[in-house]
């Protein structure tokens, strides 16, 4: 968790280095708070309804699963709810969002600004070796590149979707 930590920390670090104009996306209020909780809870939904779906399409499905969660075994889930809510949510969002897509998208353009920067996050946890995951990171990845491709202006409310989302569905409400 600690190396999840300070890799985010050093992405979302270098992201803000080499963007300089990051802050001015940054409006925290009430309709971005709202926003983010309604997107978590929508998100946490779709997962809802995926795990569902994966366990009768594949019978490795949920041993998978079970491997994601079991990353958290033996760590306390006040201080993994605030490292995903504080550090590693908005730094990924920092890095993801706010530099990657937001550079191939003032490259290019913003649909190929989102394909890049979605497949990059997806490809991110191949490593991982585990489809779920893998599957989970495309299905997040999506949601946030697109609603962040229709409306950048609200990329608070993606940081707080991010943020929450991760403690609600590996710490809060596991699926």
């Amino acid at each position: 968790w600690w190396m999840m930590t300070g890799s985010a920390a050093t992405l979302s670090l270098l992201a803000a280095l080499f963007n300089k104009g990051w802050r001015n996306s940054l409006k925290v209020d009430f309709t971005n708070v709202a926003i983010g909780v309604a997107v978590a809870a929508l998100l946490w939904s779709i997962f809802w309804v995926g795990d569902k779906l994966s366990s009768l399409l594949f019978n490795f499905a949920g041993q998978q699963v079970d491997l994601i969660y079991a990353m958290k075994s033996g760590e306390s889930p006040w201080l993994l709810s605030l490292l995903m809510i504080f550090i590693i949510g908005p730094a990924e969002e920092f890095f993801w969002r706010g530099y990657v897509q937001r550079a191939f998208s003032e490259r290019w353009n913003p649909n190929i600004g989102f394909a890049v920067a979605t497949l990059l996050y997806t490809l991110v946890h191949v490593g991982s070796c585990n489809f779920m995951l893998i599957m989970a990171a495309l299905t997040a990845g999506v949601v946030w590149g697109l609603f962040y491709r229709l409306f950048p202006s609200k990329f608070a409310a993606i940081i707080i979707s991010h943020a929450l989302w991760d403690a609600a569905v590996f710490i809060w409400f596991p699926i």
